[in-house]
């Protein structure tokens, strides 16, 4: 059932070839399948160009993703909920997602990062490359805040197949994500605004 009032959700996350991307964009489709106005924003690129340039896949999903806006801070203070991606490196969040949280600080300052809804999803190279590690540390951030973190746990047949308890995760061994990690992301996505949706409901009731 789709909200009375639309829930503001931002997909705000980091790829360098494009495999988050993709679960970024599948987590967009299940936000706006539940109801939610959404915006899909792409942190910025903080590596060095000679860095980028040395891989070829990773310059030309740069380019390809030119057209998505860049996430800005004031695309948390707009949002109901926060859907946050990154691929694992070395066992937690990309640098470039981290540069990212670290700008929220005058917002978490004044209050506005809390009572939201925060999840987060994640892609490795290999299995066990730190997806296990990557999201934890994500919820720590949304502890930090004093948001409401919506894992998908196990409430859905789709998650007893792809990711962890605590997010969509994928092993991106050589190539896009497989048809089981894509429908995760929407459902952890779906999860996430609907159950913002029913707190909504909940605070606009009579005490």
């Amino acid at each position: 059932m789709e909200p009375e009032i639309p829930v503001r959700t931002a997909v705000i996350y980091y790829s360098a070839t494009g495999t988050v991307h993709t679960l970024a964009l599948a987590a967009a489709e299940g936000a706006e399948k539940a109801g939610a106005e959404v915006r899909l924003r792409r942190v910025a690129e903080t590596a060095p160009r000679a860095a980028i340039e040395a891989r070829p896949e990773w310059a030309r999903h740069r380019s390809e993703t030119a057209g998505v806006p860049e996430a800005a801070v004031g695309d948390l203070e707009w949002a109901d909920v926060a859907l946050f991606g990154t691929p694992t490196r070395f066992g937690t969040m990309s640098a470039q997602l981290k540069a990212f949280i670290d700008a929220t600080g005058p917002l978490w300052a004044a209050g506005g990062l809390a009572d939201k809804v925060y999840s987060a999803f994640t892609a490795s190279h290999p299995a066990h490359g730190g997806q296990e590690s990557t999201l934890p540390a994500l919820g720590n951030v949304f502890c930090h805040w004093g948001g409401i973190i919506v894992p998908p746990g196990s409430t859905d047949p789709v998650r007893l197949r792809s990711g962890t308890p605590c997010g969509t995760s994928d092993i991106a061994a050589d190539g896009p994500p497989g048809d089981v990690a894509l429908e995760a992301a929407r459902y952890q996505a779906w999860r996430a605004v609907t159950t913002a949706a029913a707190l909504a409901a909940g605070r606009r009731q009579p005490v």
